[in-house]
């Protein structure tokens, strides 16, 4: 491990959803130079697309910085137009008021760095889709080594003591 990477030679990862709405590369690069309680991804995301939904966490913040392109920042009820250079805070929350999401409008690849403080436990709101994520000690770069990850919707909630005896 050598704790030095040059984002071009970042090993990307490709994700796409929703129909192609959402389509992304992503290199996580924090474990990859050894920091263990600061996450970085480094973010390439084509014109029209978005990485991840609108979206809020209740125990991580998070800050964007912008390496190339452009496109806008959607946080709570505003939308900020971005490009290369710009600086994007994230903090944790709960609610549309501190939602956020970065949309390419632009007409080349959006690049950019994401650098979280990476709490073992974190819940997500999708305010866009009525969704909400909970995670715990669960590896985004391993799925297979365990923890929690759970998404759904809060009108599929069961009784504390459903199926208990």
């Amino acid at each position: 491990m050598k704790p030095v990477i040059n984002t071009a030679d970042a090993p990307f990862r490709e994700t796409v959803g929703a129909e192609g709405a959402f389509a992304a590369k992503f290199a996580p690069i924090g474990p990859a130079i050894g920091s263990v309680g600061l996450g970085c991804m480094v973010m390439a995301v084509q014109p029209g697309k978005k990485a991840f939904p609108f979206h809020v966490h209740h125990n991580s913040h998070e800050l964007f910085i912008i390496l190339e392109g452009s496109g806008v920042y959607r946080f709570g009820f505003e939308t900020y137009p971005i490009k290369a250079g710009d600086i994007l805070a994230a903090p944790a929350g709960k609610g549309v008021e501190m939602a956020h999401q970065i949309v390419n409008t632009g007409t080349v690849e959006l690049k950019y760095l994401g650098v979280s403080d990476r709490p073992t436990t974190d819940v997500m709101e999708y305010p866009d889709s009525g969704k909400f994520q909970v995670v715990s000690r669960f590896d985004w770069a391993n799925p297979a080594a365990g923890g929690v990850r759970y998404v759904g919707r809060t009108e599929s909630a069961v009784d504390y003591f459903d199926g208990e005896k």
